[in-house]
């Protein structure tokens, strides 16, 4: 078939003619229906102003773009699509004030996330310096959106922002959490969900990653669905496989029903999907997460037990958790529901590929006696201070950056719990007083103390007077310590500021954010390093640098070489010191430049003739 030929050309003018001739009007935007213009004006070209300039210029635009319509929904989704997740389709809502409130929002962040560097360079983030933002009017989800869109700036620049917006999100969901975690501690106890509970920690120590009790419970459901069929293949006929993917089913009342669920559940989570206990790295810290549990498919008893005990419950068979010393269990009752007798349950070690166990066996694992309070259910919150004490524990064991923040986390998490926990409230005080940072907190905290426990008087005293004594000494700092390359004693600091360099001796990469003309640390720390074997000993140029790694260490310069082929260094604090990885160096930010005036034009100038004699 042909195709048809095309017609002549339309001549807009002409048929403009023709229409008035016949005495019509001629086709105008206005005229169109209403749907029309509002597709017209949703087809993604317009911006926000574009749009408000529309609705102002007759009574039918204005119409087709109301507060509450199409279009400026149209205009919400474009520019923030993250945050259609919080409105249903049948809600009314007036899409240009929400408009209007989350660019607000984004203006407010910006400006407090600005704001940051220059108040909080030389210190750690204090717990007040996010008053600001604890009195926001705004959503505070339009405010975390900001500092997502912030993380989220492509390129290297901007280092500066996403690092103190990263705090501040951090901080945000924390404290989201926190009020999440109190109001479940609240709920009767047939309402409180292990598993939510496991969530709620893994989300408050890792609030960053996108972890939620739907896609956890989600990922649980798909376990159990294979359970069911395993188990559907040994007796088609039995009560757990009947119920759907996502359901409780009902409890099953016979016993050997309910060892059928047990084997099935021990087939496919430790034969089939090779879940064990992390014998290996035990104290690894993602083995109390519930999300790394599913990811790895490896825990320890605690986190196993959640998980087994939930897909248990799902199927059916209602087993309960057991504090046990040193080795947290299940028990399975085999007599009469509620009884008080320990010898009327099995055992069950989810850590142990879901061996059963009787009560001799239990005291076996562990390798002494109990006596029988130790056998007892534990509660909801007993399980949680469980899992919270593993990580407190684990922040004690380790001794890096990263440590202190578990450990901080933890010990938030202990004493939302139990806020009057006197031992845990001193290694709070003690920890802060020990890195230095909030102060005023530091002595909140002991005033706590003396308050629930005055035979810690000594304790705290000692504490109060070296905290007023800090705070003391930082009412009389004057100002940044500025050094400069000109001046005759530091001639010979050969390096700046955002050079990134290679360790000769260790041969790790790392950036200069800090330079002293001689080693200013004390006579233990050179000692101990043993900075005198040094041809040059502490009387040369020592520099501070942020390693690859994630530490901070102090180099001396006889130790350091350029690095030829410099790359981005993967440090948590970069961007509290630089604002720019520029290919080949880092650029300071505004607060470092203060301190280091000069070495911006110098680490140009030392990049340059490296280029240049690498070209030669």
């Amino acid at each position: 078939m042909a195709a048809p030929s095309p017609g002549p050309e339309r001549d807009p003018g002409l048929e403009a003619e023709r229409a008035a001739a016949a005495g019509l009007a001629p086709l105008t935007l206005t005229a169109l229906p209403g749907e029309l213009l509002e597709l017209i004006a949703c087809c993604g070209t317009l911006s926000a102003a574009d749009v408000g300039r529309l609705a102002c210029t007759c009574r039918r635009l204005r119409e087709a773009c109301q507060p509450h319509g199409k279009v400026w929904r149209e205009q919400f989704r474009l520019r923030w699509p993250s945050l259609m997740k919080h409105y249903s389709q049948t809600e009314n809502v007036s899409w240009l004030e929400e408009y209007k409130e989350r660019h607000k929002a984004g203006l407010e962040a910006r400006r407090i996330v600005a704001s940051f560097s220059k108040r909080f360079f030389s210190e750690h983030v204090p717990c007040d310096g996010f008053s600001d933002i604890e009195t926001l009017e705004c959503p505070s989800h339009f405010f975390e959106d900001e500092l997502m869109s912030i993380l989220n700036m492509e390129g290297r620049k901007g280092l500066t922002w996403k690092y103190y917006a990263k705090k501040i999100l951090y901080f945000l969901r924390q404290q989201n959490i926190l009020k999440k975690l109190k109001a479940y501690l609240q709920r009767p106890a047939d309402e409180q969900s292990f598993l939510e509970g496991a969530v709620l920690i893994d989300q408050y120590c890792n609030p960053l990653s996108d972890i939620c009790l739907e896609t956890v419970q989600a990922q649980i459901d798909d376990i159990a669905a294979k359970v069911r069929k395993f188990l559907k293949s040994k007796n088609p006929r039995h009560p757990s496989v009947t119920s759907k993917a996502g359901e409780v089913c009902r409890e099953v009342s016979e016993v050997e029903l309910q060892r059928q669920v047990l084997d099935a559940m021990n087939y496919v989570l430790y034969e089939q999907l090779k879940y064990k206990g992390n014998e290996v790295d035990y104290y690894n810290s993602l083995n109390s997460y519930i999300r790394q549990v599913l990811i790895h498919r490896t825990g320890i008893p605690i986190s196993l037990s959640v998980l087994y005990l939930t897909i248990a419950k799902q199927l059916g068979v209602r087993l309960e958790p057991v504090n046990f010393p040193s080795h947290f269990l299940l028990r399975w009752c085999q007599g009469t529901e509620g009884s008080t007798n320990i010898f009327d349950y099995i055992y069950i070690d989810a850590f142990g590929k879901g061996k059963q166990l009787k009560v001799k066996e239990c005291e076996y694992l562990i390798g002494h006696h109990v006596t029988e309070e130790f056998y007892c259910v534990a509660t909801a919150k007993e399980v949680l201070q469980r899992m919270v004490g593993n990580l407190l524990n684990i922040g004690k064991r380790e001794s890096t950056d990263q440590s202190y923040q578990l450990l901080r986390d933890s010990l938030d998490l202990y004493l939302a719990m139990y806020p009057d926990n006197v031992q845990h409230l001193m290694l709070q005080a003690r920890l802060y007083f020990h890195l230095g940072i909030w102060p005023e907190k530091v002595l909140d905290i002991l005033q706590h103390i003396q308050a629930l426990d005055p035979s810690q008087h000594g304790a705290v005293g000692y504490l109060v007077q070296h905290t007023l004594e800090h705070i003391e000494r930082r009412k009389e700092e004057t100002g940044p310590d500025v050094k400069l390359h000109s001046d005759e004693k530091h001639k010979e600091v050969c390096y700046s500021v955002g050079l990134v360099m290679k360790h000769k001796r260790y041969g790790y990469n790392c950036v200069i954010y800090g330079w002293d003309p001689a080693c200013m640390m004390g006579h233990e720390w050179i000692r101990n390093m043993n900075v005198h074997s040094l041809p040059h000993g502490p009387h040369q140029p020592f520099y501070n640098v942020l390693v690859e790694d994630g530490s901070c260490r102090y180099a001396a310069q006889e130790n350091l070489e350029h690095n030829t082929e410099p790359g981005e260094i993967p440090h948590p604090d970069i961007g509290r010191y630089f604002m720019e990885f520029a290919s080949t160096h880092y650029v300071a930010n505004a607060e470092l430049e203060i301190r280091y005036p000069e070495d911006l034009e110098l680490t140009s100038a030392a990049v340059q003739k490296i280029h240049s004699e690498n070209k030669e």
